[in-house]
């Protein structure tokens, strides 16, 4: 009897040990929401208007607004990640989402203000996403010689992988094929009408790519692993890509139940050196705390995680950024 008692006792104590252990974690996580939080105006760069980037970006203001009521959000849609690295370095934007490869690229040619990037959070990864109309004779990247072919607006990050992947496949983007500038808000319309081919690079499914591949519309085209490895053969920023699958679910109506092979690469929110360490500090919890929010209507969002997001290669995290990441380690 006794010693079931100890027993009881012991169990009890380890609950009671356990139930604090959760409540100083809690109360360590709710602490900075009891402070004044900061206010202002910042700037974020986003992407094409019925791009990922853009829709995260007016998620993100409206879950920022809840919480920092007078930081005042202004959002700035742009080509895609070239453009927005370029404006975050050089100070026409204070934050912005860009995909990990555009960033080393500029941080590698020595571009104004390339000292001075750093990360936030890595957020999602971005697909490379090859269509062409259902009915087409394309089925690899080879056989986009001589085609008209959409590689993205010149200071995308579309426009950055696109040329890569096509000189790994023995392709000159500006000789063996017509290209277009066409982005993902013309591009997937004029597929069969103009287009014979149209590059894209982002979260999965793409609302501006869905609408045509739940019509059956479009297919995607293999990026396999040995052009990858093509890619790797550059050096530099290629780094950042990686073999992977577009999985059957991103876009059922066209993939008939079919993965198809591709490449990823990361996607960063990164800021400058010389923004307040406190304003980001907040910014970056209230991204992770919007994680589910904004995952019910982006669906690549619903991947960004704390253990994951520290990862900002090529970038060394922000101050801010920092002081939050540490606040939670277990």
């Amino acid at each position: 009897m006794h010693v079931l008692s100890r027993i009881g006792r012991r169990r009890a104590l380890r609950g009671a040990a356990a139930a604090l252990v959760a409540l100083g974690l809690l109360l360590w996580w709710l602490a900075p929401w009891n402070q004044e939080p900061p206010g202002g105006t910042v700037t974020l760069s986003t992407g094409t208007r019925a791009g990922v980037y853009q829709k995260y970006g007016e998620l993100l203001r409206t879950s920022l607004g809840k919480h920092m009521p007078d930081l005042e959000v202004r959002l700035k849609t742009s080509d895609g990640s070239q453009e927005n690295v370029r404006r975050v370095a050089t100070g026409q934007a204070d934050f912005a989402i860009a995909a990990a490869d555009a960033v080393e690229t500029y941080r590698l040619n020595h571009r104004p203000g390339a000292e001075g990037l750093r990360g936030v959070a890595r957020l999602y990864d971005d697909y490379v996403q090859l269509a062409v109309p259902a009915d087409s004779d394309i089925r690899g990247v080879a056989d986009l010689r001589g085609k008209r072919v959409a590689i993205g607006p010149p200071k995308s990050g579309v426009r950055l992988i696109a040329n890569r992947v096509l000189k790994a496949a023995g392709i000159d983007p500006e000789t063996d094929i017509e290209p277009s500038s066409d982005g993902i808000d013309s591009g997937p319309g004029r597929l069969g009408h103009g287009l014979d081919a149209f590059f894209w690079s982002g979260g999965l499914p793409t609302d501006g790519l869905k609408t045509y591949a739940e019509q059956a519309a479009l297919r995607f085209v293999p990026i396999d692993a040995g052009l990858v490895a093509e890619l790797h053969e550059q050096g530099g920023a290629t780094r950042h890509y990686r073999a992977t699958n577009m999985p059957e679910s991103a876009y059922p109506g066209s993939q008939l139940g079919s993965a198809v092979p591709t490449m990823a690469v990361s996607n960063l929110l990164i800021t400058r050196t010389d923004v307040d360490p406190r304003l980001t500090e907040w910014l970056t919890r209230i991204v992770l705390a919007s994680r589910d929010g904004i995952g019910a209507h982006v669906h690549s969002a619903q991947l960004v995680d704390v253990r994951t997001a520290i990862y900002t290669d090529p970038l060394l995290l922000h101050d801010g950024a920092r002081r939050y990441y540490r606040s939670v380690k277990p």
